[in-house]
């Protein structure tokens, strides 16, 4: 349990880039052994207050005590010394090393003037025992799981003697099952006397895992509330200044011919076996077909064969009636695509270019944009200009760069691109990753229009929810087939549990209808 000691206080923070004010007379206080949540849209601030507290940026203006004691943070460096880390959500990892040689670089041990690895993984062994976070310390990075690299993260804060740990957006990326792991890991945390602050986006992972929680809304704070007194609604409400519909609000479907047929698809993965095995399905036009599953069991692959990101080995993939397979991304896209990738970073930005410059990446050799080989900024930017206002990306203004976004304002600028271009298809992986709720209501708002409009969705998501709020009919995805496509309104989620177990259809309905009529029964008792 926390304890009345404080152990941070921020109090009056400003920060500003030239005229904007990301932060604006924000105040927050951290007690001992106690995990607060950070909560607030994309670009309200979040990110920028932890990265002055971690030392990576210095306030324009305000005071930070630790442990009562005002200090000047002007590095990562004095952060640490004063037991500050922070576990950002782009994790900064070497691939090519160990995952003890990433926890300690520029920590380095030495004995007789080398570097003493055998030491430091034999501590990580140590420190990852303690806390359960069960890594191999001579694994290399590239070769792990991203749960197991934010566990590596997690690590390099323990290493250098952190007592107040900043998890930025954790759970992002993770498995339900890593999700889960790692609230056990916080938990066992604080109860070895650490202090955590959590920005996240997820309510119900504010109400699992947090003591208190503080809203911010651009820029400003609003409020610090106990999250015990205080339900999901309320602090959904707080940081959005609007009430905010969890359900998804549509009309039945009524589809019409397949936009996409795929057919006997295989694609390997990059190590060489088959990640999609024989699958074939199609997506209809005015229609939203989820696809369900656990991480791992071939999703990623299929949206990357459909987009040209990768060859497939065997089967034929027809968008509008036109033979797509192996053709390359840009001849895909101009056949009618439109695709919101998994990961954002790797595929759907180019971080040093301009947000205007990012929003134009489809269509920037095309009129208006271009004529006779040369570029029309001035239509660029007015382009931008308009897609920035109507999707709320929040950025100073479209000549920033992508890298200067928040991980939800990169990710709204890619979604406002493709939903612009209204494409036949569109393709959205994790479409709603790192977005807050008012977001979230936005962007599944849009898809459905797009359905409405007559134009097919193909929705791939970890998050059970959205798959069944926002799709007509879903696919299950294990092992690498496809093993049941149920309709949304005819399923609940624990058969779509154990069909993305790989429970067969049949026994999972009536596992699910036995589970269902024993709840029943249970209720009616009380």
């Amino acid at each position: 349990m926390p304890t009345s000691e404080r152990v941070i206080e921020m109090n009056g923070i400003t920060k500003e880039f030239g005229s904007f004010r990301a932060n604006d007379d924000i105040h927050l206080d951290l007690k001992k052994g106690e995990i607060h949540a950070l909560l607030g849209e994309n670009g309200a601030g979040k990110s920028t207050l932890m990265n002055i507290l971690s030392g990576l940026l210095e306030p324009t203006s305000g005071e930070i005590k630790v442990k009562g004691k005002s200090v000047n943070i002007t590095s990562p460096d004095v952060a640490n010394e004063l037991g500050i880390g922070m576990v950002h959500q782009h994790f900064m990892l070497v691939d090519k090393f160990t995952v003890a040689e990433n926890i300690m670089l520029g920590r380095e041990k030495s004995r007789f003037g080398y570097i003493d690895k055998k030491s430091a993984e034999k501590e990580v062994q140590a420190l990852s025992d303690q806390y359960g976070l069960k890594v191999d310390p001579s694994a290399l990075v590239e070769n792990i799981s991203v749960g197991m690299q934010q566990r590596v993260e997690i690590l390099k804060t323990l290493y250098r003697g952190a007592d107040l740990l900043i998890f930025d957006e954790p759970t992002g990326v993770l498995t339900p099952q890593e999700i889960e792991e790692l609230i056990g890991i916080m938990h066992k945390m604080v109860n070895e006397d650490k202090s955590i602050i959590l920005i996240t986006h997820k309510l119900d992972e504010i109400k699992q895992v947090a003591n208190r929680c503080t809203v911010i809304r651009r820029g400003k704070s609003i409020d610090t509330v106990d999250v015990s007194k205080t339900s999901q609604q309320e602090l959904a409400d707080m940081m959005v200044g609007r009430s905010v519909s969890f359900k998804v609000d549509k009309k039945p479907a009524t589809p019409k011919e397949a936009v996409l047929k795929v057919e006997d698809l295989t694609v390997k993965s990059n190590r060489g076996f088959d990640a999609v095995k024989g699958i074939s399905f199609e997506v209809k036009a005015g229609e939203v077909l989820g696809i369900a599953g656990v991480d791992g069991n071939g999703q990623s692959e299929l949206i990357q064969a459909i987009t040209g990101l990768t060859k497939s080995s065997n089967g034929s993939i027809h968008l509008d009636g036109n033979n797509i397979t192996n053709k390359k991304p840009r001849k895909i896209t101009e056949t009618g695509l439109g695709h919101i990738p998994e990961d954002r970073q790797k595929y759907g930005l180019i971080l040093p270019m301009t947000l205007e410059e990012n929003i134009a990446l489809q269509t920037y050799y095309q009129k208006p944009f271009s004529s006779h080989g040369f570029l029309n900024y001035k239509e660029i930017k007015q382009h931008a200009k308009r897609l920035i206002e109507e999707f709320d990306v929040r950025t100073p203004s479209e000549e920033h760069s992508a890298a200067s976004l928040s991980g939800g304002n990169q990710q709204k600028a890619i979604i406002a691109r493709e939903v612009d271009r209204d494409p036949a298809l569109l393709i959205a992986a994790q479409p709603t990753r790192g977005l807050d709720v008012g977001a979230i209501e936005y962007i599944h708002s849009r898809l459905i229009e797009m359905r409405d409009n007559g134009k097919g969705v193909l929705l791939m998501s970890y998050e059970l929810d959205e798959v069944m709020n926002v799709s007509d009919r879903i696919a299950v995805m294990y092992d690498g087939k496809i093993i049941a496509i149920v309709n949304a309104n005819e399923t609940n989620e624990s058969e779509l549990g154990l069909l993305m177990a790989g429970v067969p259809l049949k026994e999972a309905k009536e596992k699910a209808d036995s589970k269902g009529k024993e709840k029943e029964t249970i209720d009616s008792s009380i």
